[in-house]
């Protein structure tokens, strides 16, 4: 049996529908805490984050080789999205259904 040791480490940056411009105030604030605790959720060290208001700027380690860089984002995306709708859904910003963020990472 083989023993090995990896760190992987990525440098992860999505953006919002259409690139729009809604990062900014109460939903920059809350963004940082919940991508921490859907990070440790799925094992997951989150590194550095920045929330630009067109864009979030990530860096994690603790994706496992064995797994696609894909799988847990896309998992991290989709949980935002869905908490996004539901925590802002009456506010000014008009998110259709839960498509929050572009496709793609």
């Amino acid at each position: 049996m083989a023993h090995v040791k990896w760190e992987c480490k990525y440098h992860i940056v999505f953006t919002p529908k259409y690139r729009k411009k809604v990062l900014y105030g109460k939903l920059r604030k809350r963004m940082g805490e919940i991508f921490q605790q859907l990070c440790r959720h799925n094992g997951i060290e989150l590194l550095e984050g920045h929330a630009m208001p067109d864009h979030v700027h990530m860096c994690v380690l603790g994706i496992s080789p064995k797994y696609s860089v894909s799988m847990p984002i896309g998992y991290i995306k989709g949980k935002r999205a869905i908490r996004v709708h539901r925590e802002f859904m009456g506010s000014k910003k008009q998110f259709t259904g839960f498509h929050f963020w572009a496709a793609g990472y």
